[in-house]
């Protein structure tokens, strides 16, 4: 008998790539105004520049295994307690300078400055364009009073909660809500996954973890024995990773609970 679902945040409930892009579209035309550049082209140029510098920092194997990205470096403070989130801290105001200037400078613009305006505009973006799955909100609807919803997210508590603050409504859903990096492990560590166990006072068998990531929270589920649902919403392809579940729209999980109920 299925009596809570874990839902993972980040492109499950939000839309958070929608988000990110959103945010580039919106810097670069800045940039394609000022200096007739294309904006697709400066997007393309500062995600790679970001990509590789964040792998060159010291903080990058924690930044894996917590489960941050390095597009949250672009707009997260990580004005977290811990010393690794304190290093996060300091490297972050240069690496977002340097991926923008960077990203310039691979489209032929020069600019020290205004690749440190453009380091600042993308974080307001970012914080201007939260977006929701259209279905999220009413299936969370139809699902609180049947089950115990918990939301086990990866990433900075600083950052995460940020996205909770500027989509409020979604709070209230969740009895618990469980950070990786409050935690000190990010999925698919089990621990993790044990954790929220415990915060729920559940057995692994009466629950579904349901995530849009194969290597995070599927993988972890699977680990631990825990039933898992992949979204896949955009059509990427399966790797090793087996979900217990394949849907691509939250609305499948209605049936799929039925199912897993009447056995």
């Amino acid at each position: 008998m299925i009596k809570a679902i874990f839902f993972d945040l980040d492109d499950t409930l939000l839309w958070d790539q929608k988000s990110v892009k959103e945010a580039f579209v919106s810097t670069c035309k800045l940039a394609e105004q000022k200096y007739q550049i294309e904006a697709e082209k400066l997007e393309e140029a500062v995600r790679n520049e970001a990509r590789e510098l964040y792998s060159s920092y010291e903080t990058f194997e924690f930044t894996k295994m917590i489960g941050i990205n390095p597009f949250e470096g672009l707009w997260g403070n990580f004005n977290d307690n811990t010393e690794d989130f304190q290093k996060m801290k300091k490297i972050v105001p240069t690496y977002r300078k340097e991926a923008w200037t960077k990203g310039l400078r691979a489209c032929g613009i020069d600019d020290q400055e205004y690749g440190a305006f453009l380091a600042e505009e993308f974080p307001r973006q970012r914080r201007n364009s939260p977006f929701v799955y259209e279905e999220s909100f009413s299936v969370l609807d139809r699902l609180k009073n049947s089950y115990r919803l918990l939301l086990l997210t990866n990433g900075s508590p600083e950052l995460q909660n940020i996205k909770l603050e500027i989509t409020p409504e979604l709070v209230p859903y969740f009895e618990e809500i469980i950070i990786s990096g409050a935690f000190g492990r990010g999925k698919p560590d089990i621990s993790i996954f044990e954790h929220a166990l415990d915060k729920m006072n559940v057995t692994k068998d009466e629950v579904i973890m349901v995530g849009d990531n194969l290597m995070t929270d599927i993988l972890g589920a699977s680990r631990l024995g825990m039933k898992s649902v992949w979204i896949n919403r955009h059509n990427k392809e399966r790797n090793e990773v087996q979900p217990d579940f394949e849907i691509t729209h939250l609305e499948e999980l209605f049936p799929l609970l039925s199912k897993l109920n009447d056995q």
